[in-house]
């Protein structure tokens, strides 16, 4: 009989029918998969394999608009889920009450937010990192299933970390493998990838709280390796090495089964010829494997970006990883194709949306004194100061992680425009915001520019994970005025110059592990933080979810008045 090893993960929910979605499993065996829900509706799919795996992705149809129904999963007609005695309610979908294109007023949308999640220890047992805010906001949710919860998870990058192992993940990969050889205590193929997934994701109240909420995901470098693709030379020394290819391979092919396939919509699914291939196949290993290799050979090839519309709210998930151009005369965030798929789909039916999302997870707007830093950094390391201070500014940029917008000159002045041109006029959104993680605080940024849209840089990292005090004080002097001045004086260095825009920091830094919420109804926004506290006793059982932020930000004026005036 098969059995459930992971999942079911809700993915896909259709906001423009409200009567589909797409839920993913893993078996333990091929079998075919049953998502069979409270009010009749459901769907079926046989499992496809890569690697001695066994996925499939659910498409489920007739669903009531406007319901919550619940649902269970068989394998080969088997009650699989939920769970015998979880303790958890049941799991459950939720459509929107109206379509996107009806013409009917949109229903509000409320998305939750957030990146940088190392697993949680195991029951029982106090990790290096406090409160995790995911099981911390799953346990608010089980415990009051009538609560609002969020329509939306976005996952902004590092879901796993493939070089950063917890202790028993190291142990299981010595009982595999001598970690005397490279690449040591990291992972090294696609099945030490899986133990990844299975360590975060079984974990009780993430498994429950990702059955009931539907999420999209992007990667980051540590969902592949710490400063992935952070510029020519470090991919040059890693090609270089005879663990990396098979490295990134498992690591792109992970990420296209565990998290890319679901950010897709059922009429994507259907017309894409490698998930066609893949579920063709009795084994699908090389068909993915063959299209990893291409992935990485020319990232130009793959799209890894994606766009949803969610009634008038759109969301635009950019690839900041693999899409990157790394050679120093003409560095770019996004290469040119991904750079004009980023402004058609913004500019598309442009005054037809109220909201838009840009879902970056590397941040935008930064602290000025960074922000100066990282322009500074690219311009020694494209030569402008000699050869020696190239030298110097790449072995600072690895060290720094000086890769952001910023360091991407050209780049971050492209985004700069585009959010103003989608923002200016009779035609623009309410709102438009670039959701991001990554810097292991919270803050929100907003710039100086003539829109007609408020515009924010809405950041919010890490959901669980920490940050070294030394790191906290370099980015709060990042937002003072000191570090503008400190910052000018890397500008005048570099010759540089100004950035093209001004900004504030309007909200924060905040530390610790937290989740921003967006609530979106109309052409109203509000934007929640929480933060993951622990209870008497550090219990994580205890842990709460404290709001240290409650605003509106379609106030004219809105600003936090502990930070006014500053950055």
């Amino acid at each position: 009989m098969a059995g459930l090893r992971l999942g079911p993960l809700l993915r896909h929910v259709d906001w423009d029918t409200g009567g589909a979605a797409t839920i993913w499993v893993e078996a333990d065996r091929p079998c075919t998969a049953v998502v069979r829900c409270a009010d009749g509706s459901g769907g079926s799919a046989r499992t496809f394999q890569i690697c001695g795996h066994h996925y499939a992705l659910v498409p489920v149809t007739g669903l009531t608009p406007g319901t919550t129904t619940a649902y269970e999963v068989l394998l080969d007609g088997a009650l699989v889920w939920p769970a015998t005695g979880s303790g958890f309610p049941a799991s459950t979908i939720a459509t929107p009450a109206v379509g996107g294109r009806t013409g009917r007023p949109s229903p509000g949308l409320r998305v939750t937010f957030g990146s940088c999640r190392q697993a949680a220890p195991p029951a029982g047992r106090r990790g290096p990192h406090g409160a995790d805010a995911l099981d911390t906001l799953a346990a608010r949710l089980a415990a009051d299933p009538g609560a609002p919860r969020p329509d939306l998870l976005l996952l902004l990058g590092d879901q796993v970390y493939a070089d950063q192992l917890s202790r028993e993940t190291r142990r299981w990969l010595a009982a595999r493998r001598d970690l005397r050889e490279a690449p040591g205590a990291q992972v090294a193929d696609y099945e030490e990838y899986t133990r990844l997934y299975y360590e975060s994701w079984l974990d009780p109240e993430i498994r429950w709280l990702l059955s009931t909420v539907p999420s999209l995901h992007v990667f980051d470098d540590h969902d592949v390796i710490d400063d992935w693709n952070t510029s020519e030379s470090w991919l040059a020394e890693m090609r270089a090495t005879p663990w990396w290819q098979e490295r990134v391979l498992s690591g792109l092919m992970s990420y296209w089964v565990h998290q890319h396939l679901g950010n897709l919509s059922p009429a994507e699914l259907a017309a894409d010829p490698l998930y066609a291939a893949v579920r063709a196949s009795p084994d699908g290993t090389d068909a993915l494997r063959s299209f990893a290799a291409g992935a990485d050979a020319d990232p130009a090839s793959v799209r890894w970006s994606y766009r949803r519309d969610f009634g008038r709210t759109r969301l635009l998930m950019v690839d900041t990883r693999a899409a990157r151009v790394l050679a120093e005369d003409g560095r770019a965030m996004l290469d040119p194709a991904e750079q004009a798929w980023l402004r058609e789909n913004a500019l598309a039916g442009h005054g037809e949306y109220d909201h838009l999302l840009i879902g970056s997870s590397l941040p935008w707007l930064m602290p000025p004194l960074i922000h100066d830093a990282e322009v500074w950094n690219a311009a020694l390391c494209r030569g402008e100061r000699g050869a020696r201070w190239a030298r110097i500014g790449e072995d600072l940029r690895r060290r720094a992680d000086l890769e952001h917008w910023a360091a991407f000159p050209a780049s971050f002045a492209a985004l700069s425009d585009l959010v103003e041109e989608v923002g200016t006029g009779p035609k623009a959104p309410a709102t438009v915001c670039v959701l991001s993680g990554d810097v292991h605080h919270a803050y929100v940024a907003e710039p100086r520019i003539p829109s007609t849209a408020r515009v924010f840089q809405l950041t919010c990292s890490p959901v669980h994970n920490s940050i070294h005090t030394l790191i906290k004080w370099g980015f709060r002097l990042g937002w003072s005025r000191a570090g503008r001045w400190l910052g000018r004086g890397f500008s005048r260095h570099g010759r540089t110059g100004r950035p093209p825009l001004s900004w504030r920091r309007t909200g924060g830094p905040w530390f610790g592990n937290q989740l921003m919420t967006l609530a979106l109804s109309g052409r109203s926004a509000r934007l929640r933080l929480e933060q993951a506290r622990p209870g008497r006793g550090n219990a994580a059982g205890a842990a709460r979810l404290v709001t240290v932020l409650d605003r509106q930000l379609t106030e004219p004026g809105w600003a936090d008045p502990a930070t006014e005036g500053s950055g």
